[in-house]
């Protein structure tokens, strides 16, 4: 990780994120989590999430909790996809804590880290194949099997990302690429990340994506992938005070 001082115009811009978080937790009553969510609450049909994490601080000159996974849905033209929708699937059942690793990579991911810190071996079907029945065809294994082996560690997950505070902003706008959640959420995720130049707040020496086998979430501090070696445009930030200043009136 690079060890130089954060450029000016970065320390300014995170600050003035950070900022615009305080006045969504303030609009929205505060911090969520999303063991004790469910889809009867009020959330806008589509947004942009932050994760939170404890134990996760952010470095002077700023102080509170430190932004550690961005993310939205429905950037293809055709999705259907709900804020709700994607969020109960990071936390998974609310009975049982199972949930689908292989179609959210912040549940793969965070279940990989969870392993290796415990030092302990991941399922051999974990992150294999789109579903179980794929996964147990190529293994040669039963689809019980796999599904058994799985559970323990789908239901860890779950707990763990239940237990993360999590801020949200609407932005209901239609599918596609060229959304303005996908601009916030890249742009968020390349101004906070420390992937290729150093950003202003860093992780904790025991924070657990330190135990990730992605390289660029180690490097970025951040449970993403993408977007964390690009650099952020700023204007981003005039997107997002519109947001919020017109759900604040």
């Amino acid at each position: 990780m690079n060890a130089a001082n954060p450029a000016p115009g970065r320390i300014a811009d995170t600050l003035r994120f950070h900022a615009l978080l305080s006045r969504i937790s303030e609009r929205s009553g505060g911090y969520r989590y999303l063991a004790t969510c469910d889809g009867r609450m009020k959330w806008p049909h589509r947004g942009v999430y932050f994760f939170f994490e404890p134990g996760e601080l952010r470095s002077d000159p700023g102080r509170g909790p430190r932004v550690v996974r961005i993310g939205t849905h429905a950037l293809k033209p055709a999705s259907r996809t709900s804020l709700w929708d994607r969020l109960s699937q990071h936390r998974g059942s609310a009975r049982s804590g199972a949930g689908n690793h292989r179609g959210l990579i912040f549940r793969l991911i965070v279940g990989a880290a969870l392993a290796r810190r415990a030092d302990t071996s991941l399922p051999p079907s974990w992150g294999v194949g789109s579903d179980a029945s794929a996964a147990a065809r190529k293994l040669g294994l039963h689809r019980a099997t796999v599904k058994r082996e799985e559970a323990d560690l789908e239901r860890r997950v779950s707990e763990y990302i239940g237990k993360m505070p999590l801020l949200w902003l609407g932005v209901d706008d239609p599918p596609g690429p060229a959304s303005l959640r996908g601009v916030i959420e890249r742009n968020a995720i390349a101004l906070l990340s420390h992937a290729q130049t150093p950003a202003v707040d860093t992780p904790s020496d025991g924070w657990l994506g330190a135990f990730s086998d992605r390289q660029m979430v180690r490097a970025s501090g951040l449970w993403n992938n993408y977007h964390v070696s690009e650099l952020h445009d700023p204007s981003f930030l005039g997107e997002m005070d519109t947001l919020v200043t017109q759900w604040c009136k």
